[in-house]
């Protein structure tokens, strides 16, 4: 496991951020880290990254302990956390290059060739030379996703980074992401954006109020939730009686519509059935729960689905 961590736990005075997180991110994954503000995301990615020293428990990178191995595990670790703080006077170009030339582990021969490279990874390179004060939110914040690709990485971790973008840029981060993952890294997401972790991401890690409550693929926690079937037709008694003679429950109905948990039922028997009881099946839909349904089961709250 890229990450690993057990019990983990950070206390601030009398005040628990972080409580036993037992996180465990699977190499190649995208992990969705999602939590409303305030939950503790980002008090425990600054934990994984040896920023903030725990309270309790222990934490792996890469195979690695953290913080006693720190000089070898953050090398192969890209980051962006609490968003990109860059010089407002230099150039995009320049701004990495002093960066890369403060990395101790980088090579000065292959400098400017990594630079633009991650420019060009980041679509970057045709602005490389404007003054970071010009460039746009969405700008600044694929420089900083930059920043973290000028080395090889087997490890990217990036905390709310679609954080303020317009629509545009998110989508731009959303696909530099896909393709990160699809060259083999593995990339730990944090968002409190429902809909940008459904879309982004392979794995999920829910935290809420300091714990993580569950984790898992997207389709394993799906799998915990419970189905919806939609029937529409304009003899919605029958067909509600139909669903209920078949096993469904929770059978309720509007004037066009008939909707049911399906349950342990197969799908596949409950149209021929209406049709068999003569009932005109006009439309027939199986709803699978939302990550945000997938949320208020685990947490019995809601939060922000789209910012």
């Amino acid at each position: 496991m890229p990450v690993l961590t057990r019990g983990l736990t950070k206390q601030f005075r009398r005040q628990t951020a972080v409580k036993a997180v037992d996180l465990a991110v699977p190499a190649g994954a995208v992990y969705g880290f999602l939590g409303p503000n305030g939950s503790g995301k980002t008090t425990t990615i600054r934990m994984l990254l040896g920023l903030v020293r725990p309270t309790a428990g222990s934490i792996e990178m890469l195979g690695l302990p953290m913080p006693e191995r720190a000089g070898e595990t953050l090398r192969r670790i890209g980051a962006l956390v609490e968003g990109p703080a860059f010089h407002p006077y230099l150039s995009g170009r320049a701004n990495l290059a002093r960066l890369d030339a403060a990395d101790g582990h980088s090579d000065a021969r292959t400098s400017a060739h990594r630079i633009d490279a991650a420019l060009d990874r980041v679509g970057l390179l045709a602005a490389a030379t404007k003054r970071y004060r010009a460039y746009s939110l969405g700008m600044r914040q694929r420089l900083a996703i930059a920043n973290a690709l000028l080395m090889p990485r087997d490890l990217l971790i990036l905390d709310e980074p679609t954080n303020g973008l317009d629509p545009q840029g998110t989508r731009e981060v959303r696909h530099l992401v896909g393709d990160l993952a699809a060259d083999g890294a593995t990339v730990l997401v944090s968002s409190h954006l429902l809909a940008e972790v459904e879309q982004m991401c392979s794995h999920v890690g829910v935290m809420f109020e300091g714990e993580l409550v569950s984790q898992g693929s997207m389709a394993d926690l799906a799998a915990g939730t419970t189905k919806t079937v939609r029937v529409d037709t304009d003899r919605t008694a029958d067909a509600a009686r139909v669903l209920a003679e078949l096993g469904l429950t929770e059978v309720t109905s509007t004037p066009t519509r008939v909707s049911a948990v399906l349950g342990p039922v197969e799908a596949a028997k409950i149209v021929p059935e209406l049709v068999h009881a003569d009932v005109p099946v006009l439309g027939f839909s199986v709803q699978s729960p939302s990550l945000e349904d997938v949320f208020v089961s685990l947490t019995g709250e809601g939060f922000d689905v789209s910012g």
